[in-house]
């Protein structure tokens, strides 16, 4: 899409109000130093909506594999003009092994918003350096991949250190209220659900003659399975969450067709441009899941879910049924309130840890997109236990050929 994290967000005022409540308890607490790894426009948002979210923390550390990519974070935190962005040249690493650089930093709180093919391997370093870890979405893009960051969660929860998730919709009010009815009865017992995340187009880099085929495809990474995982793991993730959040559990199997009809030049790598997903849950519920990309095509988000008394839709917190409702209280910006309600968990000393939470939500997305790309049906039990790792033998530039476009069937 072309609007931005920072776009969604809404006015400067709205940051504000999140500066201001940090604000007001942030007597007597140790600062909190940030680094992030990633420099991209999400990571740069990231940035902004910790400072925003509370008074007691700093910029200390930027890590990214592209120089460019950290001189353009630097120069918009330093546009701020706020005395708590504290880099240094010494402290912005460049290169595949900056992210290690940065963990031997005294950041205490490491966010990280690279490309998702990187992010299990550095959320591991992260963890063994003993730092609480802020996690863009996805968490992994293979099952390989789930498994390692379920077992690195495991770590992080023996070192007491906290693992947050940036599926952000746990952190909006409007939805976390629409979910507490939903749980409570508010239109019976779920039977059935639907969730949609249908845009136009992205981004995209078209290859130079300089770029080797790994500097093209981490450039365009967005159009490549090893670091994407497919826009059905990447960006309809936070709709599939939705989906476990509200029914307490994980799909059972999963039955998929898609394709790529619209998105169809070398420029767009090798993942598709849109799937329809059946995920069948306990107790016999079913999920329609729907995600495309297309230009010029209507666009819908949505998240409904279906009971025995009415329906709910979660984005818009309304309920239909023998008991209607919505939602009357104050929206505050979720990438504000995630950052406000991860430091507190910190500063408690009982730090929260949402790593398995993450893995499983990114795994169903593999789940659908598996199912889509074999043509046949896949259990959950399969997908864990599959061996499927898109991990490349070397993280360096070079040749590196892509994978060809799935057909099913082959």
């Amino acid at each position: 899409m072309g609007t931005t994290r920072r776009n969604l967000i809404g006015s400067a005022a709205m940051a504000t109000l999140g500066g201001a409540m940090a604000r007001a308890d942030s007597q007597g607490r140790r600062v909190l130093k940030v680094g992030l790894i990633g420099c991209g426009g999400r990571g740069t948002d990231a940035c902004m909506n910790v400072l925003d979210a509370d008074r007691d923390v700093e910029i200390v550390a930027l890590a990214d594999l592209f120089p460019e990519r950290v001189a353009r974070t630097r120069q918009l935190l330093a546009e701020r003009k706020d005395p708590r962005v504290k880099l240094t040249d010494a402290r912005c690493f460049v290169g595949f092994d900056a992210y290690k650089r940065l963990c031997d930093t005294d950041a205490d709180y490491v966010m990280m918003a690279e490309p998702p093919g990187f992010r299990t391997p550095h959320f591991e370093h992260a963890v063994d350096a003993g730092k609480h870890c802020w996690l863009e979405k996805p968490g992994c893009v293979d099952p390989a991949g789930a498994r390692r960051m379920i077992a690195a969660g495991d770590r992080a929860r023996q070192k007491n250190l906290g693992v947050h998730s940036s599926t952000e919709n746990r952190h909006d009010r409007r939805i976390i209220e629409t979910v507490k009815q939903i749980q409570a009865g508010g239109i019976g017992a779920v039977v059935s659900g639907r969730v949609f995340f249908n845009t136009g187009g992205l981004w995209k880099v078209e290859r130079t003659p300089a770029m080797s085929d790994s500097e093209w495809q981490i450039r365009n990474w967005y159009y490549f399975d090893w670091l994407s995982g497919d826009h059905i793991v990447e960006q309809h993730v936070h709709e599939l969450d939705l989906c476990n959040w509200v029914l307490g559990a994980h799909p059972l199997r999963a039955t998929a067709v898609g394709g790529r009809t619209v998105r169809t030049e070398p420029v767009y790598g090798n993942i598709w441009d849109h799937f329809a997903v059946d995920f069948e849950y306990p107790s016999n519920v079913h999920i329609l899941s729907v995600c495309r990309q297309w230009d010029g095509a209507d666009g819908a988000r949505a998240a409904y879910f279906a009971g025995t008394k009415g329906e709910a839709e979660l984005y818009t917190g309304v309920i239909k049924g023998d008991t209607p409702w919505r939602y009357q209280g104050q929206d505050r910006s979720p990438f504000v309130l995630e950052h406000a309600a991860f430091m507190a968990s910190i500063r408690s000393g009982k730090p929260y840890n949402e790593a398995r939470q993450l893995a499983e939500s990114s795994l169903v997305g593999i789940m659908g997109r598996t199912a889509a790309y074999t043509g046949k049906t896949v259990t959950w039990d399969e997908i864990m236990a599959s061996p499927l790792d898109y991990t490349p033998a070397k993280y360096e530039f070079g040749p590196l050929p892509a994978r060809p476009v799935p057909i099913p069937g082959r």
